[in-house]
This record gives C-alpha cells, sequence and structure tokens, in this order.
C-alpha cells in the first residue's frame, strides 16, 4: 500500500492538517515543522497528488470529485439524500463518489484520513465523529457537515426541534401525558438533539416523557425496544426514525398491542415505508432531499470561491404529517377533556 498524509502526520509528529498545509500552502507552516514534514515524507515515499488544488483557476472548467460520506446506504432516508445529491451534483460539475461508515466512527475516521488527499471536497451527513475532529480530518479540504452543526465549517440541519413540537402538541390533543422516545445510537448527533429537544418540549406542554435505552436505528432495533415501550405504560412513542418505528409496530402487534387503539407511534423522516406501512405511519417529515441539494450548492460555492468563506449553517424546516398510527387516548374527547380542565 502507497503511504498517505497520514502515514506523513504520524511520522512527523503533527496533525494532519498541518501536513496537508505542508503540501497545499506551505507559507502558513514554520520553517522547522515545515522541514520535519517533507522529510518524514521523503523517508516514507510519500508522493503528493499532482492534481490537488488549484480550485479557483480549475474548478469551473473540470469536474471536481467529492467524497459523500452517510452512516447506512441502506436506511431509505439517506438514500434519497444522496440520490438528490447526486443528480444536483451532475449540473454542479461534481462527480460524487458514496462511502458507508455502517455507523463506525473508526471507519469514518479511516475513510476520511484516506480519501483527504484525493478527492476536492467532503459531504458528510449524520457523522458519528465529533464535528471538530472530522474539520481537523479534512485539513483544508472543503466540508459540509449535513445532521452535524459546527462553528468552523458550512453545515445542513433540519428543525428537528419544531418538528418535535409539532408531534408533542398533537399527542397532547389526543390526550397523551405520557409519551416515550426509542433512542437510536449514543453515537448520533441528531438523537442527542432531539431528546435534549424532547425534554425541554415535554415539560412545556406537561408530558412525562420517558426516555429508553439506546438502540440500533433499525427495524430490527424498533423489535428490541417494543417490549421496553410496552413496559413503559406510555399511550404513546415517538422513534429515533421511522425505520426503529416500524420495528416498534412490528414487536407491539406480537405483544398484543394495537396501534393507534392501545399505542401511538411517531416516526422521524418520513421516508416512503411510512406509506406503506399497515396501518401507515404518522412521521415527521425531514428535507433530506433538499439538504442533498444545499449541501452540494455550498460546496460549489466553496470550491468556486476566489477568496475564503466564511462558514454558514442552514436549517431546513420540518413538517408533522398525520396517519394511522396515531390516534386518541381510550375514551378521551376534546370536550371531556375541557370539562376536566376547567
Amino acid at each position: 500500500m502507497n503511504p498517505t498524509l497520514t502515514d506523513v502526520a504520524q511520522r512527523a509528529g503533527v496533525s494532519l492538517s498541518t501536513a496537508s498545509r505542508a503540501f497545499s500552502d506551505p507559507d502558513r507552516i514554520g520553517r522547522d515543522t515545515l522541514r520535519r514534514i517533507i522529510t518524514a515524507a521523503e523517508e516514507i515515499g510519500y508522493v503528493a497528488s499532482s492534481g490537488r488544488r488549484s480550485r479557483s483557476a480549475t474548478l469551473p472548467t473540470r469536474s471536481a470529485t467529492v467524497a459523500m460520506i452517510v452512516p447506512d446506504i441502506g436506511n431509505p432516508v439517506f438514500a434519497s439524500f444522496v440520490k438528490a445529491a447526486q443528480a444536483h451534483g451532475w449540473n454542479r460539475r461534481q462527480t460524487i463518489v458514496l462511502t458507508d461508515t455502517d455507523g463506525s466512527p473508526d471507519r469514518e475516521r479511516e475513510i476520511l484520513g484516506e480519501l483527504q488527499e484525493r478527492v476536492d471536497g467532503f459531504i458528510v451527513c449524520s457523522p458519528r465523529l465529533p464535528a471538530h475532529d472530522i474539520v481537523e480530518l479534512c485539513g483544508d479540504t472543503p466540508l459540509v457537515l449535513v445532521n452535524r452543526t459546527s462553528d468552523e465549517t458550512n453545515s445542513v440541519v433540519p428543525d428537528a426541534a419544531d418538528g418535535l413540537r409539532q408531534a408533542l402538541e398533537y399527542l397532547r390533543v389526543l390526550g397523551h401525558e405520557h409519551v416515550a422516545y426509542a433512542q437510536g445510537s449514543p453515537l448520533s448527533w441528531s438523537n442527542q438533539n432531539r431528546v435534549e429537544a424532547l425534554q425541554r418540549l415535554a415539560d412545556e406542554a406537561d408530558i412525562d416523557l420517558e426516555l429508553l435505552g439506546w438502540q440500533a436505528e433499525t427495524m430490527a432495533g424498533g423489535q428490541a425496544a417494543a417490549a421496553s415501550v410496552v413496559a413503559s405504560g406510555a399511550t404513546a412513542v415517538i422513534a429515533h426514525n421511522d425505520l426503529m418505528a416500524l420495528g416498534i409496530m412490528s414487536g407491539a402487534a406480537a405483544l398484543g398491542v394495537e396501534v393507534p387503539t392501545d399505542l401511538s407511534i411517531v416516526g422521524i423522516d418520513d421516508t416512503p415505508l411510512a406509506e406503506v406501512s399497515r396501518p401507515t405511519l404518522t412521521s415527521i417529515q425531514t428535507p433530506m432531499s433538499r439538504a442533498g441539494v444545499m449541501s452540494v450548492d455550498m460546496l460549489h460555492q466553496n470550491l468556486t470561491a476566489e477568496a475564503p468563506i466564511a462558514p454558514r449553517s442552514v436549517t431546513l424546516p420540518t413538517q408533522l404529517v398525520v396517519r394511522q398510527s396515531t390516534g386518541p387516548v381510550s375514551g378521551w374527547t376534546p370536550a371531556r377533556r375541557g370539562r376536566s380542565d376547567a
């Protein structure tokens, strides 16, 4: 295997971003550090890519290669994100190279390190590594984060809090006062962001929120969570994503629990599966196709700019889509609730 820039950085005892600047912008590096990096590169036989970066002069007239990194291409929400980005990337003269990390931060780190010298830009969706680590690994390569905020680079995030607010308000109107949340991966920034929003919103709505344990963000993870959902005594559950919600629906049925008569279920993402499940799934629509287009546009701006552009964050709206998996608490009516409140 040919030596990589990561190997150079390790041998020289510097960060990956510093090693990158030694070859892309050496004037920004101290003389002694630069000499150490060049010496390390010569000792292990590393040769910098000759096709790398003169962006302002070359990228408008040639195709840029962009690495798109997602945690699970088998999840329909990421499939829609990739499809939209690839279609729009074609118009922006971007060739999208897709990589799936299988939700592993180690795999994510390895991919970023290996591709850093081979691509013109990165789009990283729902990363498992901290944002600062990703920025460091990308060095001077333009980067857009999706489903993760950062002050150091561009980001695109759905407004999860507003969608969750809509869901809790809807459930509260239906008489649900005890709601569970089935968590996804502990490495997911989206999961932690939703937990924080739900805790605040549930307190404001006077809803008893019960956080359940972490599970795989798959139908199997949802099925594993079903018993905890039923045991919690909650009359409604919000799942980390649609796949988990459908797994909970299946697991609840196996336990003799009817949806929505005994348990209301809300998913997140509003994937095509939500419309074909039985019952159809109420879900919070997250505009991931639009996020794919936005991320491509933001990266294009950085690739073609003649001067550095300050990082910015774009927040996209979310919307609750009501279907058959949610209903009122048994024996409850709006009029009855109004009398009891009086």
